[in-house]
């Protein structure tokens, strides 16, 4: 894989990220504000949503690259 398909696959699992971050952001407010921060990373919603949409961008990255 050269350099140039490589950063292709990485900006196109951005948006992934960027989806899977801002969904989580959402949920885990509604999740937090009924339920308390119990669980979340930190017990901090915007730590909890950035694993989940680092580990989206991961799994994305990975996918295109062996699938």
């Amino acid at each position: 894989m050269s350099y140039l398909q490589l950063q292709q696959v990485l900006l196109g699992s951005g948006g992934v990220a960027v989806g899977i971050f801002l969904g989580a952001v959402i949920g885990l407010s509604f999740r937090a504000r009924s339920a308390g921060t119990d669980g979340l990373f930190r017990g901090s919603v915007y730590a909890t949503a950035f694993i989940a949409s680092a580990l989206a961008f991961f799994a994305s990255v990975v996918i295109r690259i062996f699938f």
